[in-house]
């Protein structure tokens, strides 16, 4: 009897193992069809996210395409003039000489006024590491960098190797500190030259004078004349590209400038939106 009873048993367990290694079969498939469902939603899931961020990048660059856009060009007075239904009563602000001694002070009361602004700045003025730190500050808060070139001569009486050296040793030096070149171009007294014109357009730069200002005047070297001067004088008129320096009493007088141009009514040209050499 114990060996018929053997094979029943036997049958049995074979029964179970056999039962035992289908099931762990049926589960490592079931496993295996589930890490493929997983992995295909998982690709899906990929594929699409890529697809949303590719079409934000798209749509990032288109909107900053139109951003670009210009909305104003300057004359051949220097005046600021709309492009297709621009808002015509606007005001540039540009300092020149920077940054020597108050630029720095200047562009935080800028910032605070929600006032953007041109520093054109000199070679000269960035020999220093506290200089180059100042300048790549003023740029870090947003305002645009311009070429005075480097040690401020007249033009006129150089060159054009000179005129060359000038300008483009300003470029490297302010690209080596901020990462850009400048975007625009002034020469200094207002005085350019065919060659320093075309360079300077050459370079991607939008060559500019001014309209008015005041504050090399003696009459002018005090905080409260100066502010007066520049938001009343009747230069002042839609496009008004305003002059001012790297001075302690213009420093001093920014606040009362921006607060009276605005009073008047007058926007505050955005450089960004001045167009560029083509």
């Amino acid at each position: 009897m114990k060996r018929f009873l053997v094979f029943p048993m036997l049958i049995g367990l074979s029964g179970v193992l056999m039962t035992g290694c289908a099931s762990s079969e049926q589960t490592s498939t079931e496993s295996n069809n589930m890490e493929s469902t997983e992995s295909a939603s998982s690709e899906r899931n990929q594929t699409k996210q890529g697809d949303q961020e590719q079409e934000e990048v798209q749509q990032n660059a288109e909107e900053k395409q139109e951003q670009q856009e210009p909305q104003y060009k300057v004359s051949e007075v220097s005046s600021i003039v709309p492009i297709d239904g621009a808002e015509p009563q606007v005001a540039l602000l540009t300092f020149d000489d920077a940054p020597d001694k108050h630029a720095l002070e200047i562009a935080e009361s800028l910032k605070e006024a929600d006032a953007p602004a041109i520093f054109f700045v000199n070679g000269h003025f960035l020999t220093t590491d506290e200089q180059k730190e100042t300048l790549k500050k003023i740029h870090d808060m947003g305002f645009a960098i311009g070429n005075h070139t480097y040690s401020h001569a007249n033009l006129n009486d150089l060159t054009d190797e000179e005129v060359k050296e000038e300008i483009l040793k300003v470029n490297e030096e302010v690209e080596e500190i901020i990462g850009e070149k400048p975007e625009f171009f002034r020469a200094p007294f207002g005085e350019n030259t065919d060659y320093s014109r075309q360079l300077a357009e050459d370079e991607g730069m939008t060559v500019m004078n001014w309209t008015y200002g005041y504050d090399w005047e003696s009459q002018y070297q005090d905080s409260d004349a100066l502010a007066d001067i520049m938001v009343n004088t009747e230069l002042l008129g839609n496009g008004a590209n305003l002059l001012m320096h790297d001075r302690e009493w213009t420093a001093q007088a920014v606040p009362d400038i921006v607060t009276g141009l605005k009073d008047k009514g007058y926007d505050l040209v955005e450089p960004d939106t001045i167009e560029r050499p083509s």
